[in-house]
């Protein structure tokens, strides 16, 4: 063992030897000393299972093993199931050193949380909205038991950078130091995290006020080997209609019944996570492959997981891929992307493309966990070709677009960085409730001290303030007290006291799905089904016998036929700059695979090679190597190869300019003129002085994005979509690039 290892507590000592390790691994040997210093935050970051638990909890809880009047260790998770994943991992190691750990969250028994209430010791393990109703409802207790804090511990600290409930989070952090008079001696903050892009920038999201220096310790991918294939498919069917009555099979594009049955096959007999992208398609597969089995009386080994499902069904299906004892894949959204604990996974299978790179770079980590390479397969379809096809048709960007992500992935070890200029004004009307709720009565610039002035909203001017504490006094949320304090108004203390209050995030009202008493899970509401309408969900097919809607009840038998509820939630991500520019260059290089040394790796199959070389013939007919425009009839076609930003700000000041134009997968198409006038209208563009961001968003009738976006001032609901949506200056850049290089 390395001498740092001499520093750790020796009951954990011993734990380590009995697991059978004859050395730590790399983060987990660096992680020591700077974490038992307690002097310096941490960002600890690596591929999934390369032991950052193990890294972060080893020195900590050697640290605070002799602490019995305090919480030691508060550990903040964005799932509950990680939370009951990790306190199963911890409990062999807590109870060598007689440390109490508490899951505390909604599902987790009353009875622990009151014996930690009573005597708090130990690890809690919490998510962000508990600990928010922890400092609402009993901010006396949280002083006196988190008195000796020793260090926050965040896990899969990459899925809060950069939202709001990311920005949420940041708040509590700094909340709890303030309300603990921490302010001079911060609590460590340490960060598990996959690898992100621009690494060098996340130890400032972690503590904006930069109270404490932070470290970096990453894991090493030297041993990271990977084995894939794109696997490609023509879509010869117009997209399937909504059935009720009709069999649902029967009915299904070529492309899907096609893939379903090439996953059949690769994936019967051993464990698998396929990635669908959505809770509907996620249904559509999974009872598309349960179909299968039953076809060919084989037990199904085929589950849905996604967040809709209820807590039992996935824990169930969680469970039985831990235990490994029985062939299981479980057909998934992005509730499997995280680190929950699913034991030994021979691969991943992806259909469609995926959201970003950095989303495929988790979905990769799931698969060859342990030993042996990873496995990724993905399935993408393509639309066969006619007289009346799309150029992002024709260009096969979807293909291409994946391609593109692969070679960003294993060649660049590039992902995308997240976006840390929003101001989430949203989640900052949240706050000031939250904070005026904790407290009773808070004057404003305590406020402005505590949220805007040091830490989470640091990028929030006097001004925008001003407007929204105006705005929240007309619309009643909050009201002035001739001290000068400000207290909940009528409004704000309803929706304080709404049981969906603690979660900056939407949560939509939704209806539970229940059969023979069992539920399972819940629709919500505009994706609600009628009465003798036939649905798939939970991967089986159901027939609705009631809607109860005082009690919010969906009674369900199964049946055959019906097809999977639209739910709400399915926005799409937007595309960066980098993976359109890899698109391009792709192209411009003819060459889809990737060089290795003095051999080329390549991962398409035949129909997927096929359809690249349709879209390569395209782009040299076309000679988009050398435009950046296409006329085809009344149609422009403007394909600039940048990301979704610059695309949506180049839309909006063709807009200014009484020109409608739409985006499609990265093409801009217009109707109506002639390549002389685009080209004009650019150049005069180019020429102006150009709006800003908000400026621009007042063009957008629907700027509702963030929960409370709706209570917003007109002014800042348009700087903070503006700044979500736009980026004028990478727009106005790529003018003066193309149009007068």
């Amino acid at each position: 063992m390395d001498n740092s290892f001499q520093l750790l507590d020796p009951k954990i000592q011993k734990w380590v030897y009995k697991q059978g390790w004859s050395n730590l691994r790399q983060i987990q040997n660096d992680a020591i000393k700077p974490i038992l210093s307690g002097k310096t935050d941490i960002v600890i970051s690596a591929a999934t299972a390369a032991g950052k638990t193990e890294a972060a909890f080893l020195p900590a809880c050697t640290a605070i093993s002799n602490l019995t009047d305090s919480i030691g260790i508060l550990y903040i998770s964005p799932l509950k199931a990680l939370i009951n994943d990790q306190y199963r991992r911890l409990e062999g190691l807590c109870y060598m050193l007689d440390m109490p750990v508490t899951a505390w969250h909604g599902d987790s028994s009353q009875s622990k949380k009151k014996r930690c209430k009573k005597n708090p010791q130990g690890i809690i393990l919490i998510t962000p909205e508990s600990l928010e109703s922890l400092l609402i409802r009993d901010a006396g207790w949280v002083r006196s038991a988190f008195e000796s804090l020793k260090y926050i511990i965040i896990d899969e600290y990459h899925a809060f950078i950069g939202s709001e409930r990311g920005c949420h989070l940041q708040s509590l952090m700094h909340r709890l130091e303030c309300l603990l008079e921490r302010q001079s001696t911060p609590i460590p903050r340490i960060a598990l995290s996959a690898t992100l892009g621009e690494m060098d920038k996340v130890g400032g999201y972690l503590r904006p006020n930069k109270a404490l220096p932070w470290e970096l310790i990453k894991g090493s991918e030297a041993n990271f080997h990977l084995k894939m294939q794109i696997k490609g498919y023509i879509n010869k069917l117009p997209e399937m209609l909504k059935l009720n009555e009709t069999e649902y099979s029967e009915l299904l594009p070529s492309t899907d019944q096609k893939i379903a049955q090439d996953l059949y096959q690769v994936l019967r007999g051993e464990s698998h996570l396929v990635f669908a992208n959505s809770r509907k398609r996620t249904e559509h597969f999974a009872v598309i492959l349960s179909d299968m089995c039953t076809d060919n009386i084989v037990p199904n080994e085929f589950f849905p997981h996604h967040g809709s499902l209820s807590k039992e069904l996935r824990v169930e299906l969680e469970s039985r891929l831990q235990k490994e004892s029985l062939p299981t894949t479980a057909i998934c959204t992005m509730t499997l992307e995280l680190g929950i604990d699913i034991g030994k996974v021979t691969s991943v299978a992806q259909i469609t493309a995926p959201h970003s790179v950095a989303s495929l770079r988790q979905r990769i980590g799931r698969s060859g966990r342990r030993e042996g390479a990873a496995i990724l397969r993905m399935y993408i379809t393509e639309k066969e070709l006619s007289s009346s096809s799309s150029i992002s048709d024709k260009l096969r960007m979807e293909l291409l677009q994946s391609i593109a992500m692969v070679h960003l992935l294993v060649k660049d070890k590039w992902n995308e960085p997240p976006d840390m200029q929003l101001c989430h004004f949203s989640t900052l009307l949240h706050q000031i409730l939250a904070v005026i709720a904790q407290w009773g009565g808070v004057r404003a610039d305590q406020l402005w001290t505590l949220l805007c002035e040091s830490d989470s909203f640091n990028k929030v001017t006097v001004e925008h303030f001003k407007a929204l504490l105006s705005q929240m006094g007309e619309l009643q949320l909050i009201s002035q007290l001739t001290s000068g304090e400000l207290v909940l108004a009528i409004k704000g203390e309803y929706l304080v006291d709404h049981y969906t209050f603690y979660a900056v995030f939407k949560t939509p009202e939704e209806y539970r799905v229940m059969h023979q008493g069992k539920s399972l899970g819940t629709l919500p509401v505009d994706a609600m089904a009628l009465a003798n309408e036939h649905i798939v969900f939970a991967g089986r097919r159901w027939k609705i016998n009631d809607v109860d809607i005082d009690k919010k009840l969906i009674i369900v038998n199964p049946t055959k036929g019906g097809s999977p509820p639209n739910f709400v939630g399915g926005g799409g991500i937007p595309v960066h700059d980098r993976v359109r520019q890899e698109m391009y260059k792709i192209y411009q290089k003819g060459d889809y695979k990737i060089d290795l040394g003095e051999s080329k790796i390549d991962f398409l199959d035949s129909t997927a090679r096929d359809l690249f070389f349709e879209g390569l013939e395209y782009f040299r007919n076309a000679k988009l190597q050398y435009s950046f425009l296409i006329a085809h009839g009344e149609y422009i076609y403007i394909i600039p190869w940048i990301g979704d930003k610059i695309i949506n700000t180049l839309i909006m000041l063709l807009l200014r300019e009484d020109i409608k134009s739409s985006n499609y997968g990265g093409v801009i198409e217009i109707v109506g003129m002639d390549e002389y006038a685009i080209f004009s209208t650019f150049k005069k563009i180019a020429k102006q002085s150009l709006p800003t961001e908000s400026e621009l968003a007042l063009l957008v009738k629907d700027k509702i994005v963030e929960k409370y976006d709706h209570l917003l001032p007109e002014s800042l609901l348009l700087d903070g979509y503006g700044a979500r949506e736009f980026d004028v200056s990478g727009a106005h850049e790529w003018l003066l690039n193309t149009l007068f290089e």
